[in-house]
């Protein structure tokens, strides 16, 4: 009998997980679909420095964070909800609170690079291979206008480095090498073509 009441609460545990996972699922489609993508031509623009440290900007990042964890994003630049601020928001773990910094600027660089894949929240299903520093300072402003320095290193870097490349209209399929981005761009197409 205990075997049949332990198989029951597996049973529910198993139907609340799938619920979980369809939740989260919509979750992310609903997130995603705030997003610009591909093609938007705000996605090409250089955003503009902030001057104005106010309510406004913390409401934009907030709101930027909450559709970053809802689509299990590592990071995302305002262009990418069709603002031309230089704001971005990040984490560095799937679990880590979503951080803010506004007016980045790389002021070191390692002379190390690492190659490796990077997705992004606005190129939905494509991963291309982009080499990238492998360490990295990066300073800039809290959301009061307070002054942040951020040292980074790894998947870390990349997230940096990836986030500030959409402030000034960049995307990995500009860093990646010419087979990967043909690679990317026909299977962009081929989407765009079956709707």
């Amino acid at each position: 009998m205990e075997h049949d009441d332990e198989q029951v609460q597996t049973d529910g545990r198993a139907g609340n997980d799938a619920r979980q996972q369809a939740a989260a699922a919509a979750r992310r489609r609903s997130a995603l679909a705030q997003l610009r993508h591909w093609g938007d031509p705000v996605l090409r623009a250089t955003a503009s420095e902030v001057s104005a440290f106010d309510g406004e900007l913390r409401a934009q990042a907030a709101r930027m964070g909450e559709v970053m964890v809802a689509a299990d994003g590592a990071g995302l630049a305002a262009p990418q909800v069709g603002s031309l601020r230089r704001l971005f928001v990040y984490r560095f773990t799937d679990t880590g609170p979503a951080r803010a910094i506004v007016n980045p600027r790389l002021t070191w660089v390692s002379p190390e690079r690492q190659r490796g894949y990077e997705g992004c929240l606005s190129i939905q299903g494509i991963a291309v291979a982009v080499e990238r520093a492998a360490a990295v300072t990066m300073t800039g402003r809290d959301l009061d206008g307070g002054e942040l320095t951020i040292d980074a290193e790894g998947p870390d870097a990349v997230v940096l480095q990836h986030e500030l490349d959409h402030l000034d209209g960049i995307l990995m399929l500009d860093r990646a090498d010419r087979d990967e981005r043909r690679r990317a761009m026909r299977e962009l197409r081929e989407r765009a073509a079956a709707g």
